[in-house]
């Protein structure tokens, strides 16, 4: 498969940044506003995520409207599943957060320790994007609770909320432009990041309280404004194909990969195996190789 996920670019951070408020502001909509109620509103979200996930792994490639429409339903569905531990079934913040912390972290080392790389250049096995999407859901809880457990239970506000969060992001990309941390580890760091800063941006938008802030625009309208500038951006991004990884960085990506010893006797997708002849060569009969 070519790479099933997009580069990082900057539309890849702001359309992201808006799909964690739609999370936040879509999820209270259909919960509160239409009356779906948070058991009802989780099975629609679970059984429309499942849908689009299907349809996102049946694929070959990076096609953004499927791939964003996975992410828009999936940082939903991580809100829901905070809001149920934290509204249903009485956990505090101050516990949830730590245990998706410990949840996300389980699933980077198992990741890791079947494919030997985490990066996002490399997305071209069934195996991997399951892995990528499983963290990108305990990304969105994790991010979900982190963000509420500062912007209510520390009882610092949804503006001061933002200016936290955004001021670590901002520490992250100096970290990994400047003193050159490591790229795949400034990524997952500035992608769990985003999730509470976007949970912070809808509230703020959507939500008008004296104690903590807000524009009072409603979930309703803040949802629509969102979708609105995600479509845009993504009709526009299936058009230019400027968030396409391009192929000479997943093949240095998987030849680097290829030469670890874990998994050298293994073929990669793209890699062409050091014991299989290439096309047009013809394989030496055995004892003339060398």
């Amino acid at each position: 498969m070519f790479n099933k996920v997009p580069e990082v670019t900057l539309y890849f951070w702001v359309i992201k940044i808006m799909c964690t408020t739609i999370g936040e502001t879509a999820a209270d909509y259909l919960n509160d506003n239409l009356g779906f109620g948070l058991t009802n509103t989780t099975y629609v979200a679970g059984a429309l995520l499942v849908a689009l996930l299907v349809a996102q792994f049946r694929l070959r490639k990076y096609v953004p409207p499927v791939y964003w429409a996975v992410v828009v339903v999936i940082s939903v569905f991580g809100t829901l599943i905070t809001d149920n531990m934290t509204d249903k079934y009485n956990v505090p913040l101050t516990t949830s957060t730590p245990i998706f912390a410990v949840i996300l972290a389980v699933v980077f080392a198992i990741w890791w320790g079947f494919e030997r790389t985490l990066s996002i250049h490399s997305i071209v096995t069934t195996r991997r994007e399951a892995f990528y999407w499983l963290a990108i859901l305990f990304t969105f809880a994790l991010g979900t609770a982190a963000g509420d457990l500062v912007a209510e239970k520390a009882d610092l506000g949804y503006g001061v909320s933002i200016a936290i969060f955004g001021g670590v992001i901002t520490l992250v990309a100096i970290a990994h432009f400047g003193l050159k941390l490591n790229a795949v580890l400034s990524f997952w760091l500035a992608y769990i990041l985003t999730r509470p800063l976007g949970a912070s941006i809808g509230d703020f938008m959507s939500q008008k309280s004296s104690k903590y802030g807000g524009l009072g625009l409603g979930t309703t309208g803040t949802s629509y404004i969102f979708l609105g500038c995600i479509i845009a951006l993504v009709g526009y991004l299936s058009l230019t194909k400027r968030d396409q990884t391009p192929p000479e960085v997943v093949l240095a990506e998987e030849a680097k990969e290829a030469v670890h010893p874990h998994d050298r006797h293994l073929p990669h997708p793209h890699v062409p195996h050091p014991h299989m002849p290439q096309r047009g060569e013809q394989r030496r009969p055995l004892g003339q190789e060398g």
